[in-house]
């Protein structure tokens, strides 16, 4: 796909002034030359065109918040000094793979004074004796070449970073626990509140059945009384009966 509809899909209904990252690794470009990207591009600070076949960086529009540009895979042999025209804020600068043989070619990045780390692998350049100790002489900013700084200490990478949310997620994450186990503390507290309330209330239903149990009882009692005073008035009757056939006789 050509760079320049590369750039155009990647917009996504978006105004070039909206985007603050472009991804157009692997297109085609236009004679090795950027094609598709203007200064519309005024907010961008992310931009990528890894193997795209460029052999000249001339057409790169000004980008000045432009922070990372990632070159690597080309077939770029010098003409440097377009960044510092185009994109003096930039910070990291990937180079890598590409076309670079000479000392002398860098030599336009002195006038990038915010670069801090610069990648060169798989150029030409790297194969020349103290390479290393040449680049950051040459270029005094620079704090990584290659990933490493001057004393071979590895250049912190986006690693370190999702350690740091993977943290902040811990704590987030043990905040919500914290505030769940609160929800449960206040549950279990209703729910001995409400054992409680029902342990009294069968405690109160035990009492009153037992109160209907002794009313039954004194009832039952009152009843067996009356039987027993009805039957001896009956007795009682007949012996008078008895006595008055005994007088007549």
């Amino acid at each position: 796909m050509e760079m320049k509809k590369r750039i155009s899909l990647e917009l996504r209904n978006r105004t070039p002034a909206e985007v603050a990252e472009l991804v157009v690794d692997n297109c085609r470009s236009s004679d090795g030359e950027i094609e598709g990207l203007t200064d519309e591009f005024k907010e961008l600070e992310f931009l990528s065109m890894v193997n795209v076949g460029l052999t000249s960086l001339a057409k790169l529009p000004t980008l000045p918040k432009l922070r990372k540009l990632e070159l690597s895979d080309n077939n770029i042999l010098g003409s440097l000094e377009t960044l510092a025209e185009k994109c003096a804020n930039l910070t990291y600068l990937n180079l890598s793979g590409n076309k670079i043989k000479e000392l002398s070619t860098l030599e336009a990045l002195q006038n990038l004074k915010n670069l801090k780390s610069l990648d060169l692998f798989n150029c030409e350049i790297t194969t020349l004796e103290d390479y290393r100790e040449s680049i950051f002489e040459l270029l005094p900013q620079v704090t990584y070449l290659d990933g490493f700084d001057a004393e071979d200490n590895e250049a912190p990478d986006s690693e370190a970073d999702d350690d740091d949310d993977d943290e902040d997620g811990e704590e987030g994450a043990g905040q919500l626990g914290d505030y769940e186990e609160e929800e449960e503390d206040e549950e279990g507290s209703e729910g001995g509140e409400v054992g409680l309330s029902y342990l009294m209330k069968e405690d109160i239903q035990d009492e009153e059945d037992d109160g209907d149990y002794v009313e039954e009882e004194e009832e039952e009692g009152e009843e067996e009384e009356a039987d027993v005073r009805g039957e001896k008035r009956k007795r009682d009757a007949e012996d008078e009966g008895e006595d008055d056939d005994e007088d007549d006789d």
